[in-house]
């Protein structure tokens, strides 16, 4: 957002309450292991690119957002790259393959790379009776990304008559129904129900609750593939703080900020005999260690909930209430497992992105969604980053994280007590079940994050992990909007905004708000 900011010649300061950057996607880096501490997937390498080929008065916010290269990139297809020769100045991006591999509990394992011949084949070996469903199954979904991904992607829904517009088309799709029960109309085999639905785990959404539009996963990974930034998705984040730099924005760290300054009265005001919404419109912020920054516009890539009910002044909202925020469903958080251990302990089978499913999976969705209770079964996705690059960790060494969903702090767990009680049963299963064989002997460095982390060190509501839940009722207009409907002047951007979370869309998010604000200041 800041980088599109500049290049339409706003002078733009990033306040990062953290002593680094990067925020969900920050970096811990102990006893010479680098780990990345959110997001690793990294999909759509169109929307990095452009980023870079940013200068100021390039905002290339004008331009088409899926050039007919990016559409149809031919021969670039398998890493979805355009060649943008900025991007190199400050990076490097290469693809991984397979995607992820799939692991069930009963030994077998689905890899899942996008290859039309390959992927038909596996469906062979592990369901035959699911071809036919996959052929539907693959147009269906194909579809809904030509409408909901290529054509809708960027809309910014401000208004319910733009909802309302594209309504029927997303009943004519089917996209409406739940993404486990619109897969299960195709397939027979819970094993690919649990293929073509799990990856909205990976933004946030159980696929028994999010609508099918979700099904546009499949296709954006298929398109373009995914990527990896060696040195990890740190390294992509010091790149564009780099490019910010080198465009003349300023970034602070440890300038947390306690609140937005509004002038005006704000909420209702009563005029002529009329009740009327009276806006007011912000100034600046005030830092937490009470410094006082003006500023004619403000945008908030913070926590949605926590934004509105913590730094914008009560008497300035009157859409964004204190009911309306209680009324918002936060998504699932997680426990995030740093480890590295020594090469010679096997890496059986592994890839460098691996989804570990348990041996339930709609009644362990229901009990982290739904229930808020911590199962004595779980699911993973494991990352190993250091079999695509060894510079993470030391020499003859491997640097690993494990992810497993979990309620968020809406349930009231005890993670000072729970939280590593669950790592030393991940681990042991690990080891266990023939993944890491020897890993306990094998391994030197544990350490471990918890919903608690999310809701204080990132001031995540409930400690939630990607923002608000991505549920039909709070998709598209009934999302938070990316322009503050209470304050002028106040906009927002980032997983908890529209289009929703996962890195294309957050980076979609930030050129939707880059957008307005560049309309509302008589820009474009």
């Amino acid at each position: 957002m800041a980088l599109r900011l500049q290049s339409l010649g706003l002078e733009t300061t990033v306040l990062e309450r953290l002593d680094a950057p990067g925020g969900r996607a920050y970096v811990r880096k102990v006893d010479g292991f680098t780990f990345d501490m959110g997001p690793t997937v990294i999909t759509v390498p169109h929307f990095i690119e452009e980023l870079f080929a940013l200068e100021p008065g390039k905002s290339g916010l004008q331009e088409d957002d899926f050039p007919a290269a990016v559409r149809n990139p031919g021969p670039l297809k398998r890493t979805g790259l355009t060649g943008g020769p900025q991007t190199s100045r400050y990076c490097e991006i290469v693809p991984i393959t397979p995607f992820y591999r799939i692991f069930f509990a009963d030994g077998t394992w689905f890899d899942y790379d996008g290859d039309p011949v390959n992927t038909r084949e596996q469906i062979r070996r592990l369901a035959p009776e699911d071809l036919e469903g996959y052929e539907r199954f693959h147009d269906a979904a194909g579809a809904i990304f030509e409408r909901g991904f290529l054509e809708l992607g960027y809309t910014t829904f401000l208004d319910v008559s733009t909802m309302l517009k594209i309504l029927p088309d997303l009943l004519a799709l089917d996209a409406v129904r739940n993404l486990f029960s619109f897969a299960s109309k195709y397939f027979k085999s819970d094993k690919l129900r649990q293929i073509f639905s799990f990856e909205t785990l990976l933004v946030g959404g159980s696929p028994l609750r999010v609508p099918a539009i979700y099904a546009m996963i499949h296709f954006v990974e298929k398109s373009w593939g995914i990527h990896f930034v060696r040195g990890g998705t740190g390294a992509l984040v010091n790149a564009f703080v780099r490019k910010f730099e080198d465009m003349g924005g300023r970034i602070r760290f440890g300038a947390g900020v306690e609140e937005v300054l509004v002038e005006g009265k704000g909420g209702r005001a009563l005029e002529s005999g009329l009740l009327r919404s009276s806006k007011g419109r912000v100034k600046g912020v005030r830092l937490e260690n009470g410094e006082v920054l003006e500023a004619d516009i403000v945008v908030s890539n913070g926590d949605v909930t926590n934004t509105y009910r913590k730094l914008v002044p009560k008497r300035a909202r009157l859409w964004n209430s204190e009911l309306r925020l209680k009324t918002l469903k936060q998504s699932m958080s997680l426990v995030v497992i740093y480890f590295g251990f020594r090469v010679d302990a096997a890496t059986q089978n592994l890839q460098h992105h691996n989804i570990i499913l348990g041996p339930r999976y709609e009644g362990l969705l229901e009990d982290i969604f739904v229930n808020h209770v911590l199962p004595k079964d779980f699911s993973q996705y494991l990352h190993l980053p250091t079999l695509t690059d060894p510079s993470l960790a030391p020499p003859g060494h491997h640097a690993a994280y494990t992810l497993i969903p979990v309620p968020n702090n809406e349930s009231g767990i005890d993670w000072s007590v729970k939280g590593p009680e669950l790592v030393n049963r991940v681990l042991r299963f690990l080891e266990d079940e023939g993944y890491i064989p020897g890993l306990s002997e094998k391994l030197v460095h544990k350490s471990f994050v918890t919903p608690d982390y999310f809701e204080t060190t990132l001031d995540s509501a409930q400690g939630n992990a990607f923002g608000v839940e991505p549920l039909l009722r709070q998709s598209a207009y009934f999302r938070p909007h990316n322009r503050s409907e209470d304050v002028e002047g106040l906009y927002l951007v980032g997983a908890g905004t529209q289009p929703g979370a996962g890195t294309p869309s957050v980076m979609m998010s930030a050129k939707m708000t880059a957008r307005l604000v560049a309309k509302d200041c008589g820009l474009i």
